[in-house]
């Protein structure tokens, strides 16, 4: 499969912007990134590449900082190599530790995660992630029954699962994604967790105990009456992949609306995670 790569340069950009531009990318077909001096590449198949679609990206940050692009069509890659030449060991609040298959066990941690990301999101080393999991490594999950929606490679319902939650169902509308978790399913040894490509549709008709969804403002806000609706009274929801301004107060007010009550939120760098309960009626 040939692939087309787009490499930014910027000037004057911040974290959060260039975090915000991934996101954008990566919801316009582009999977995977790679960091380099001046900014960063971006990878899409050639069969996905459309430039006006690149372009109007682009035009949402018009004035927000500078930059300069160029576009190359490229040999496919070897993604998994890629990622292995920077993948390093992450240990979460000193009681989860996320490794890939090629490093060594440490089995003095509480719990341990194999995860083979591939070209999915979710190795627990974007902020997003981390907070997510320190929310579930804070929570009471025995026997809870836990949806996870933007699964990425599967590690919030691997950890949730590993934290005593009965079962899981972890849903992610992107086939790579899909084919990881359940990759990462058996290296994990949690077959409690079933796992589902699609988005809100593909939500089982069945009452969760708590809901983990990493994913972004938009699809939240789209999708909070989902969640509520499958959530148990008095059930938690936890949510990240958003800023506190003014992301927090829009999803706030939603939840709000569909009886989902803030508790509190975290903050890494520019990103927030929150959690939430639904009234118990």
């Amino acid at each position: 499969m040939q692939y087309i790569q787009v490499t930014f340069s910027f000037s004057g950009i911040e974290e959060y912007q260039r975090d915000l531009l991934i996101a954008e990318l990566g919801d316009a077909g582009f999977d995977t990134f790679e960091d380099t001096q001046d900014g960063f590449s971006a990878y899409i198949g050639e069969a996905d590449f459309n430039r006006e679609a690149l372009e109007g990206v682009l035009a949402d940050f018009e004035g927000d900082f500078g930059y300069e692009y160029t576009v190359t069509e490229i040999e496919a890659k070897n993604w998994n190599e890629e990622w292995e030449k920077n993948f390093e060991p992450l240990l979460i609040d000193g009681q989860c530790y996320v490794r890939a298959t090629f490093h060594e066990p440490q089995p003095q941690y509480p719990y341990e995660i194999v995860i083979d990301p591939k070209m999915a999101f979710g190795t627990g080393h974007h902020q997003t992630t981390t907070m997510m999991m320190q929310y579930i490594l804070a929570e009471q999950l025995d026997g809870a029954q836990v949806l996870d929606m933007g699964c990425g490679t599967g590690i919030l319902a691997i950890l949730a699962v590993k934290r005593g939650a009965a079962s899981a169902v972890a849903i992610d509308y992107d086939e790579v994604c899909y084919q990881s978790t359940l990759e990462n399913i058996v290296l994990n040894g949690t077959p409690a967790i079933t796992a589902a490509c699609g988005s809100k549709e593909a939500i089982p008709d069945q009452v969760f105990d708590v809901i983990l969804a990493n994913i972004n403002r938009n699809i939240l806000l789209d999708q909070i009456p989902d969640y509520s609706r499958v959530l148990r009274p008095g059930g938690k929801i936890f949510f990240s992949g958003f800023y506190e301004t003014p992301d927090l107060d829009m999803i706030r007010a939603l939840g709000e609306q569909h009886g989902l009550v803030y508790q509190d939120h975290r903050k890494n760098g520019d990103w927030v995670a929150a959690g939430f309960s639904k009234i118990d009626s």
